[in-house]
């Protein structure tokens, strides 16, 4: 059992073992991540003092305004990721296609691909309501050497080496996992350093909590909406309570840590959800399931569904196991 006051570097050397690849390469990645959320957090806690909220004036491939935070966090973690030489192509929620990137070292060509949602929930920022980062970490699938193709980047989420998020909220934390339990880690801004908080982080199995933008009832599916009746029914241990924040990385650590159930299901304006598998979904999920927690799109593990492009969106459900498979028993109902 990890002890806590650790570092964030020193609980990589300590758990080494429990990653299957090479040491050095994990901790490389997770310290690359862990500098440019560091810079993009500097940026996060001032943005009220200074002209970077607000829209940036262009929309991303999502058809989606992107806000100047946005911008700025894009461009520290691709500019971060690229100068250590550690990984050979990364794919931004922010970006129309992935970036290839060359190893500058031909004796230790890189090995490693970064998907990531660099300021999640930035429609936020400026309300002051907590936004994130989320990112999801591969092994490249074509050979080492070449450059990336899209295989490398379309593969299931069960695959993930490795996966995690940033909140930048009344602290900065930073949570991840290899596949092995889920740790987090809260910045001391005194001294810039991450320090092991919340070790072997578990969803409960029950909770109360369900998160849902209920603004869009009417245009959920028949199963979605009878869950949420369920969940508001007076009955033994309901109503639960509904909270939303609108920010996916703030409700799932609140859920992760208080116990409940995300939902972001398809509707009537969003035909197939509107969260991204591969920059949200499948990082989130693999986290999930590391906590003790499950992920689904209503029917199926997220983590097995097979992407077939870069921005591809599916509904999506996840928090407390009990919670998901009561809301999967819904959907199923209704079909």
């Amino acid at each position: 059992m990890s002890r806590k006051n650790q570092t964030l570097g020193e609980f990589i050397i300590e758990n080494q073992s429990s990653f299957k690849y090479t040491s050095g390469e994990l901790s490389r990645l997770i310290n690359s991540i862990r500098l440019a959320a560091k810079v993009v957090n500097h940026e996060v806690n001032k943005a009220g003092l200074v002209d970077i909220i607000g829209a940036a004036g262009d929309t991303n491939i999502q058809g989606e305004d992107q806000q100047k935070l946005d911008v700025y966090a894009n461009e520290k973690f691709i500019q971060t990721l690229t100068n250590r030489n550690i990984v050979c192509g990364i794919a931004s929620e922010e970006e129309d296609d992935f970036i290839s990137i060359n190893s500058q070292d031909e004796n230790n060509q890189n090995k490693y691909v970064v998907l990531i949602d660099p300021l999640d929930g930035s429609s936020n920022i400026d309300v002051n309501v907590s936004v994130g980062t989320i990112f999801s970490i591969y092994r490249r699938v074509t050979p080492v050497g070449t450059p990336v193709t899209l295989e490398d980047f379309l593969q299931k989420g069960n695959q993930q080496v490795a996966a995690g998020y940033v909140v930048y909220g009344t602290s900065t934390m930073l949570v991840y996992t290899t596949g092995d339990g889920v740790n987090g880690f809260t910045l001391n801004p005194a001294l810039g350093t991450l320090y092991l908080s919340h070790p072997d982080m578990k969803f409960p199995e029950n909770g109360n909590i369900y998160s849902v933008n209920e603004g869009n009832y009417n245009h959920f599916p028949q199963g979605v909406k009878d869950y949420i009746k369920y969940c508001q029914k007076e009955e033994e241990d309901r109503p639960y309570t509904s909270r939303y924040i609108g920010s996916l990385v703030s409700d799932f650590h609140r859920n992760m840590i208080k116990g409940g159930i995300y939902m972001y299901p398809k509707s009537s304006k969003n035909s197939d959800g509107k969260l991204r598998l591969l920059y949200e979904c499948n990082p989130m999920a693999f986290i999930a399931e590391q906590a003790n927690g499950k992920s689904s799109d209503g029917f199926k593990r997220i983590l097995d569904i097979e992407p077939t492009e870069l921005h591809q969106r599916v509904p999506f459900f996840c928090g407390s196991m009990n919670m998901v498979e009561k809301a999967e028993e819904f959907m199923q109902n209704a079909q």
